[in-house]
C-alpha cells in the first residue's frame, strides 16, 4: 500500500514557523490569523510538510488540532533553528553595513553600575564601532541574544528559575561577574536600625515596600523559608522610589548593593548567612567563536565587575541561562 507520507527529508523553515503557530494557537485558523494567512494556507503548508516530512504532524479533533508525536519533536526542534536563522540573518546584516555596530541590552541597575565604566573601556579601544543600548529585563534581553537583535546582554536571575529567554540548551551562553547580596533597607529610627546583621525572620512583623517584581517573588520564598508571610505596603518597578518610601516610613524593603541609594536616616543592614543575593552575569550567542567586538566588551564587563568592589566571582566556562522601571502601588 502506498504510504501518502512517503518522500524525502525536506523541512521548509517558513512551515516549522506556521506549525510552531499552529502548535502555539491550538487551531489552523487561530494560527492563519496570527501570521495574517488564510486558513487553507496554513493547511496546504502542513500537508505539504507532511509529504517533505514524511510523517504526519497535526490532527485534526473535537478540540482542535493536536500534534503527533512527529509534530511534537518537530516544534521542539523549530525554536532551535528559527532562533539560529534569525542570528544568522543578523549578523549577515551587519555585514552589509557600513561600519561595525554591537547592541547591547541591560537591565537598570546594572546599567548604572557596571555598565558605563565597561562602555568607556571599549570605546577607547574600539572607537569604530558603532554602539547601541537597550534597556530590558532578562526575559526581554536573553531572548534578544538568543534571536541575534542584541549581540550581548547584562543581565541577572535570582536563586529559583531562570528567566525563559536562556532556558533549554538553545539559550545563550552565560558568564556570570558578581553576585549582588540584597540589603534590609530600614526606615529612620527602626529598631533594628543599628544591627550589624539581620536575621530575616525579624522583619516578620514589618510592612513590606517592594521594589521591582522580581524582588517580590524572591521575598516571598525567602519570607516563607523564615517562616512568615511578607505584608505589603507599597510596589513599585523603581528601586529608587521604593528606599524613598522607606525612608518616608512607609515600610522596610530589600534592595540589591548595586542599587542601594538609602534615603536619608534610612539604614541599610546585610542579611545572616545564606545571604541572598542576584547573580549578575553577561549573556552571548551560543557558539563559537564569539563575534570579536562582542568579546572586548564581555572581558570589559568582566574587568568593571572585577574593580567594582563587589562580590566578583569566578568565570570559568559558560553554561546556559537561564532594572526595573517605573510605577507604584500604595497600600492600605
Amino acid at each position: 500500500m502506498l504510504n501518502p507520507y512517503e518522500g524525502n527529508l525536506l523541512i521548509d523553515v517558513h512551515r516549522l514557523r506556521i506549525l510552531r503557530a499552529v502548535a502555539e494557537h491550538g487551531s489552523f485558523n487561530r494560527a492563519a490569523t496570527a501570521l495574517r494567512l488564510t486558513p487553507s494556507a496554513v493547511s496546504q503548508h502542513i500537508a505539504a510538510l507532511e509529504r517533505g516530512l514524511g510523517h504526519p504532524v497535526a490532527r485534526r479533533s473535537t478540540r482542535g488540532v493536536e500534534l503527533t508525536e512527529a509534530g511534537r519533536l518537530l516544534v521542539e526542534t523549530a525554536e532551535t533553528v528559527t532562533a539560529e536563522l534569525d542570528l544568522v540573518r543578523s549578523r549577515i546584516e551587519r555585514l552589509a553595513a557600513d561600519r561595525a555596530r554591537l547592541t547591547v541590552a541591560t537591565f537598570t541597575s546594572g546599567g548604572r553600575h557596571l555598565l558605563p565604566r565597561a562602555l568607556a573601556t571599549f570605546v577607547a579601544a574600539r572607537p569604530e564601532v558603532e554602539l547601541t543600548v537597550v534597556e530590558a529585563e532578562p526575559e526581554v534581553s536573553l531572548a534578544m541574544v538568543r534571536s541575534g537583535a542584541a549581540d550581548l546582554a547584562l543581565a541577572y536571575h535570582f536563586d529559583g528559575p531562570l528567566p525563559a529567554g536562556g532556558a533549554g540548551t538553545a539559550g545563550p551562553a552565560w558568564l556570570p561577574l558578581m553576585e549582588d547580596p540584597l540589603y534590609a533597607v530600614l526606615p529612620p529610627g527602626h529598631r533594628l536600625a543599628r544591627r550589624e546583621v539581620l536575621e530575616p525572620a525579624e522583619l516578620g512583623d514589618d510592612r513590606w515596600v517592594l521594589g521591582c517584581l522580581k524582588t517580590e517573588a524572591f521575598l516571598r520564598r525567602y519570607a516563607d523559608r523564615a517562616g512568615f508571610e511578607p505584608r505589603v505596603a507599597a510596589s513599585t518597578t523603581d528601586y529608587f522610589f521604593a528606599q524613598a518610601l522607606v525612608g518616608a516610613g512607609v515600610g522596610v524593603s530589600l534592595i540589591p548593593r548595586v542599587a542601594l541609594a538609602p534615603a536619608a536616616g534610612s539604614a541599610a543592614v546585610p542579611l545572616a548567612s545564606p545571604r541572598p543575593a542576584r547573580h549578575i552575569g553577561v549573556a552571548t550567542p551560543r557558539r563559537a567563536p564569539l563575534d570579536p567586538d562582542a568579546a572586548a566588551l564581555r572581558d570589559a564587563l568582566r574587568e568593571a565587575a572585577a574593580a567594582s568592589g563587589t562580590e566578583a566571582v569566578a568565570a570559568s566556562g559558560a553554561g546556559p541561562v537561564g532594572a526595573c522601571g517605573s510605577g507604584a502601588q500604595v497600600g492600605p
